[in-house]
This record gives C-alpha cells, sequence and structure tokens, in this order.
C-alpha cells in the first residue's frame, strides 16, 4: 500500500519522543531548521527543560498523548534503543509516519516487522542517519565519483575518541542495544552500504577495555567484498580509548589516495547550541580541516586538497520532508537499506559472540525492499 502525499500547503507536524541528549541536541534544532516542518509537540517528563529552549512547543508526558493527536504528521523517536520497536509499533498502528533514530531496533527481526507494518499501512518507516552528510563523507564521495582513485581496494573509516571515564548513562549499561558497535558502529555499517553495498561476510572483534565498562567500548570489523569489487577490504573501527586519534578515513585505489583527519564539526556546533537553516548560506558545516589526495601523474607523486563540501544535517529531515509531499522518490533512507543497516549490525554482533566471520545475504525480504 502506498503512502498519500501530504499537501505542500501547510506544515508539516512532527510530534519529537524524548529530549535527552539526542532529541535536545540534534533533533529539535534539525527539525525547526527545515522549512515546511513544525516542531509542535515535544514527549518528555520534564517539560521545564523544553519550553526553555522551545517555549512555543506542547510538551505531554506520554507518547500516547502525541500518537492519538490527529495533528501529528511525523513521529521522531529519539530514545533509548531498546524502546525503539515498541514506540515505533505503536506510532505506526495510531497512523503516523515514523523517523527513529539509529540504530533502528535492537534486531533484524523487529526492523524487519516494523517495516511490513509500516508497507501494510501505506506510511513512511525510516532511520536518522545524519553522518551521510558529513563534510568529509560527501567530500569523499564526491572524489570517489570523479574516478580519480581509480577502482577503490582499501577503505578504512575511524570513529575514534578519548574518553577514558564512563559515563552514567544508557548507552554504557548492560542493556540490548547499548555499546559502541550499535551507537557508532551503526553511522559506519550506513556509510559503507552506501559507498558499496552489502559485503558477502563480516568480522567483528569487541572489547570492554575501560575500567568499569559495562558494553563494548572497542570494535574493529572487516567487510569482504565479492567478485563484483574485485577483493575490496573494508574496515571499520572505533574505541573510547584513542589519546592520539588517528585519520578518520583511509581510501586507497589503484590510482590514488584519500586521507582525512578531524571529526565533522556540526555535533560540535549543535552541543554549542547552533541552530543550522537548511540551504541557508551561513557557513555551517564547512569542515576546516580538508582531506588530501594523493596521486603519481606521469610516475611523479602529487598531493592535492579534496574538494571542499559542506555538511548540513538538515538534509536528511528536508528529504524526509520532500518524500511526504510526493516530491521525491524516497526518503534519504529507503525501506531496503534500513533492513541492511540492520541485518549488518546483527551479523556483526553474532560474529564477535562466536568468534568467526558471518556470511550475509543480498537478498531483501519482501516488504522491506520498496522504495
Amino acid at each position: 500500500m502506498q503512502f498519500l502525499p501530504l499537501s505542500p500547503s501547510r506544515p508539516l507536524r512532527v510530534a519529537l519522543i524524548g529530549f535527552g541528549s539526542a532529541g535536545r541536541i540534534f533533533h529539535a534544532p534539525l527539525i525547526s531548521g527545515v522549512p515546511g516542518l513544525e516542531l509542535a509537540c515535544v514527549v518528555s517528563s520534564k517539560p521545564a527543560g523544553v519550553l526553555a529552549e522551545w517555549p512555543q512547543v506542547a510538551v505531554v508526558a506520554q507518547p500516547a498523548q502525541a500518537f492519538d493527536d490527529p495533528r501529528i504528521d511525523l513521529v521522531v523517536i529519539a530514545t533509548s534503543n531498546e524502546s525503539h520497536f515498541p514506540l515505533a509499533h505503536a506510532a505506526l498502528l495510531a497512523g503516523k509516519h515514523v523517523l527513529v533514530d539509529k540504530p533502528c531496533t535492537v534486531t533484524l527481526e523487529q526492523t524487519t516487522e516494523l517495516l511490513a507494518l509500516a508497507r501494510r499501512r501505506g506510511l513512511v518507516f525510516t532511520v536518522f542517519q545524519n553522518r551521510r552528510f558529513d563534510a568529509d563523507f560527501l567530500s569523499l564521495q564526491q572524489v570517489m565519483q570523479s574516478g580519480v582513485l581509480g577502482r577503490i581496494v582499501h577503505f578504512e573509516s575511524h570513529f575514534d575518541r578519548y574518553r577514558p571515564l564512563v559515563p552514567d548513562r544508557w548507552r554504557e549499561q548492560a542493556l540490548p542495544g547499548s555499546g559502541l558497535w550499535f551507537d557508532l558502529g551503526a553511522h559506519l555499517v550506513d556509510q559503507a552500504l552506501v559507498l558499496f553495498g552489502m559485503p558477502q561476510t563480516i568480522a567483528l572483534d569487541t572489547a570492554c577495555q575501560r575500567d568499569g565498562a559495562q558494553v563494548n567500548d572497542y570494535f574493529h570489523a572487516q567487510l569482504r567484498y565479492g567478485d563484483q569489487h574485485h577483493g575490496l577490504r573494508v574496515i571499520l573501527h572505533a574505541s573510547a580509548l584513542v589519546p592520539a586519534v588517528g585519520p578518520r578515513f583511509v581510501v586507497h585505489g589503484t590510482l590514488g589516495s584519500f586521507v582525512k583527519y578531524g571529526l565533522d564539526v556540526q555535533e560540535d556546533a549543535l552541543k554549542a547550541g547552533g541552530r543550522p537553516q537548511w540551504g541557508a548560506p551561513d557557513g555551517w558545516g564547512v569542515d576546516p580541516l580538508a582531506a588530501t589526495i594523493t596521486t603519481y601523474p606521469e610516475g611523479r607523486l602529487h598531493t592535492q586538497p579534496a574538494p571542499a563540501v559542506a555538511g548540513d544535517y538538515c538534509a536528511l529531515y528536508a528529504a524526509v520532508l520532500a518524500h511526504l509531499r510526493g516530491q521525491q522518490a524516497a526518503p534519504e533512507v529507503t525501506p531496503a537499506q534500513v533492513w541492511g543497516d540492520m541485518a549488518l549490525l546483527e551479523a556483526g554482533e553474532k560474529s564477535a559472540a562466536l568468534g568467526v566471520p558471518v556470511a550475509l545475504s543480498r537478498e531483501v525480504p519482501p516488504g522491506c525492499n520498496q522504495r
């Protein structure tokens, strides 16, 4: 069942479930930064904190109050990972379009069920993969598409930090979907799938390295691809104990290399209170550290900066709005990609538990592959 596009003549009204770090720092400012979206409601047990930042927004205590509101078009879920499935399921049953923060759920079975439910009810169900719009990732995509690197043979993606103290938050507790693999790994997996598609196998190693760590704070994954990528190897790595942080990306091709240091600046800007505006040329998302491209034209070493592309997390919400209005064929993160991300996360989890590589299927189940 195909959903009916919403009218472009009125704002699309959004209910945000959760006003913790994800909801407060990321979702509320990004929703409000896209013309045509209206942050109409926030579900929070601490209304004073919400109203201090968004005085015009209605605050309710229970998700059901937002689900039952006929004026709400889209529900955004920014709560703990294990709560994603029941909240998204209830919102879809209430007839709402749903965007859930990554990871989609804590199991592939749950994700598959939500995608099938959304399709049956003619609703959009998608996932917040904001780091598709990191400046360095956009630059890397442009460089790869230009052909200057040749055929890619090695792709290494790091998300390392130095956070030696274990904070008291749900992400660090022994709960379903907690740990660095489901947190930062969800970003790296999605970027790899965007660039190369589903691998043949994944081998994942995880560890708890910090004093007092209850869940993994280190992971190292190797994705192996088949003949269509001629032996491509993809490394995804993250650790909370890296005082001297190395490159964010190291990409080698048959003609050149791409190396990038430093993380995208948008998260820090949002934490500092920044409120971006979609399409506004105000310098938002500009990366101060350019990547380098190294090639050997005529046998001589040549290094040059990679093209500068501004990041823009608002673009993900703008794409959701365009799709819901019938102006874009699919949301930024399609149902097949939602399923693929979760399939790879779960296969990695299985690989780490068994200590062996795990094979993956490239066949997306019926009900999960519509655009």
